[in-house]
């Protein structure tokens, strides 16, 4: 994969991880409050601002973690679980690592955990003339 790739998802990746996280936050300044209090509508006001930030930026999330997958040419299941973990608290921190750890493990040409490559390598088996 490309470097600047890799960078650019991890970036997007803790930036929508942590977005997530603030929105659950204000969601409960905002429900966990009765209603007209103060606290309740500053966490209105900062649930639809957050919300409209993580939403614009899981979009980029999501096209940068697509190309990296490709990239790396993760399984679907994989790239899909990728694609999904900017919607769970916490889970592109979970996803940035295991794409950092297939990135180096595909450029040590390795194959990524639970792949099935017993592929025969060209040359070894045997060939009928």
């Amino acid at each position: 994969m490309k470097p600047g790739v890799l960078a650019f998802y991890r970036i997007m990746a803790y930036v929508t991880a942590v977005l997530l996280i603030l929105l659950c936050l204000t969601m409960v300044l905002k429900y966990a409050w009765p209603e007209g209090t103060r606290i309740q509508q500053l966490g209105d006001s900062w649930t639809t601002t957050i919300g409209i930030g993580h939403g614009y930026l899981y979009i980029v999330y999501l096209f940068i973690a697509l190309v990296a997958t490709v990239q790396l040419k993760a399984p679907l299941g994989r790239m899909l679980l990728v694609l999904l973990a900017g919607t769970i608290p916490l889970g592109a921190f979970f996803a940035e690592r295991k794409v950092t750890l297939w990135n180096q493990l595909r450029s040590e040409g390795k194959p990524l955990p639970g792949e099935n490559n017993s592929a025969p390598v060209e040359g070894t088996g045997s060939a009928k003339s």
